[in-house]
């Protein structure tokens, strides 16, 4: 895989050490409040930082540097090679929001995903909450497709999601 460049940021492959610095977040309860994960123990945090180091086919993962520190991470995931899909998320430590970090590292995946994997169609949902991350998957071009309900379940709960998508231009 690839590193990617943007005008402040690297996305790059994980390595083993860069356990610490994804606990650091992803253990954070207030960081992974909408996702379907965490908050991480240190196992499972271990457990994720392997799989990014050796991921299967079909998926993505980036490490997000900022200034040589590692601030979060952004997956892009081929749902189905035989039609060109795919879907992504992302995810960054506190001190990194409201920066445009996740805009920036959003739109140079979903380039990668149309320009390096070949894809024809780009997913992400994000919780009808999450004000923050709407607005991140429309600066950088995707379109609203709808409001799924009861999407994901969630640390005992059943949670909605909205559907964002983009297709190769």
């Amino acid at each position: 895989m690839n590193e990617l460049r943007t005008a402040r940021l690297c996305l790059r492959p994980f390595r083993f050490e860069d356990v610490s610095a994804v606990h650091a977040y992803a253990g954070d309860s207030e960081v992974v409040r909408y996702m379907d994960w965490g908050p991480n123990s240190p196992a499972d945090t271990e457990t994720f930082v392997s799989l990014a180091v050796n991921p299967p086919d079909g998926v993505h993962p980036f490490a997000i540097e900022r200034s040589g520190a590692l601030i979060g991470a952004v997956e892009l995931r081929v749902t189905a090679a035989a039609h060109r899909r795919g879907e992504f998320g992302y995810v960054l430590a506190k001190s990194a929001w409201g920066q445009g970090y996740a805009t920036e590292a959003a739109a140079a995946v979903l380039t990668y995903a149309f320009e390096q994997a070949g894809l024809h169609r780009v997913a992400a949902t994000c919780d009808p909450a999450n004000v923050a991350s709407r607005r991140v998957l429309e600066k950088i071009g995707m379109s609203y497709e709808g409001h799924l309900h009861d999407y994901l379940h969630i640390r005992g709960e059943m949670h909605d999601r909205l559907l964002f998508a983009a297709l190769h231009p």
